[in-house]
């Protein structure tokens, strides 16, 4: 069965799961508007105020919205409601497609083991092959769906020969734990959440089929507008990324609250997270264009997009 290109445009017309708390239409007045996700460095430099204190020194204010995910984040800033923020590999790829003014500015190293396919512990699925004919939770256009795909293709399976049911984080769980899907495919901290406190059974990693990278991403009208600020919230990103490689229980420990997640638990998540945000190299490049490459021949994407075309010039 053929997959219908119109797939692609839920994919970021989903409403927010949130009320945005920023009015739309990209700042002109020196505020950076960061869209962020509950976990992760943005949220670690939201709760230590570094950034406010080098964005003063040359001017600028900044304002913080959450999201749940990367394809609603990139949403917002489609329509200009955000200047900045960090997503997987994926979500730029069905926003760039879709005609969002995005740019990539930076990325994290891969970081495999940070997304997984859970089934669980008493599931009779043993393999990705079993996973044929079987329903998977997702969020749709983030970064495991990429993971799904390549699994999927590892295993001799076609993306039509299972079901998919397009869940956010929270949704998935609750379906996931009802049985309500067969599996789930999903990344830290949830993944470790899942794994520790109802000992959800990992069927495949990214290890060796995915990269799994973080960029960080502006709305291009303001990257080309502010480039001093887009200059100052990498450097200052790059610093708690340094704090938090060599303080991983302490940095556990200021997520949790946040996060709603244990100690314990954000500490086997960190310890799968990379560190040390660099400037998009071509590896990076022809990464992110082989996925948009898949994406396309599999008809989840309706045109085809350059990454190449939408990454900063000069680096980070």
């Amino acid at each position: 069965m053929k997959i219908s290109r119109r797939i692609f445009s839920t994919a970021l017309a989903a409403s927010l799961a949130m009320p945005l708390l920023v009015e739309t239409g990209w700042a002109s007045d020196k505020v950076v508007r960061i869209g962020y996700q509950k976990y992760g460095t943005l949220v670690l430099l939201k709760g230590k105020g570094l950034l406010e204190e080098k964005l003063a020194k040359i001017g600028y204010t900044v304002t913080w919205t959450e999201f749940p995910a990367g394809p609603q984040l990139l949403e917002a800033l489609n329509v200009g409601a955000v200047d900045f923020g960090t997503t997987g590999e994926t979500p730029p790829i069905f926003a760039q497609a879709a005609g969002a003014p995005l740019i990539y500015v930076a990325h994290e190293p891969p970081a495999a083991r940070g997304e997984a396919i859970l089934v669980p512990k008493d599931s009779p699925i043993k393999t990705v092959a079993d996973l044929k004919g079987k329903t998977v939770a997702l969020n749709k256009g983030s970064n495991v769906h990429f993971l799904l795909v390549k699994a999927l293709e590892e295993a001799g399976l076609k993306y039509t020969d299972i079901k998919t049911t397009f869940l956010p984080p929270a949704d998935g769980r609750a379906a996931f734990e009802q049985g309500a899907v067969d599996a789930w495919v999903i990344w830290d901290p949830f993944q470790a959440a899942a794994e520790v406190a109802i000992e959800a059974r990992e069927l495949r990693n990214g290890e060796g089929i995915v990269p799994n990278h973080q960029f960080y991403l502006g709305a291009r009208p303001f990257v080309e507008g502010n480039p001093e600020a887009v200059d100052v919230v990498i450097e200052a990103v790059a610093a708690i990324d340094e704090w938090a490689k060599a303080n991983t229980a302490a940095a556990a420990a200021e997520l949790a609250p946040s996060v709603g997640i244990p100690e314990d638990v954000l500490a086997v998540a960190l310890e799968r997270q990379s560190y040390g945000i660099k400037a998009i190299d071509e590896s990076v490049i022809k990464q992110q264009q082989s996925i948009a490459d898949t994406f396309f021949d599999l008809g989840l994407i309706p045109n085809r997009i350059s990454i190449a075309d939408v990454v900063r010039k000069g680096g980070a």
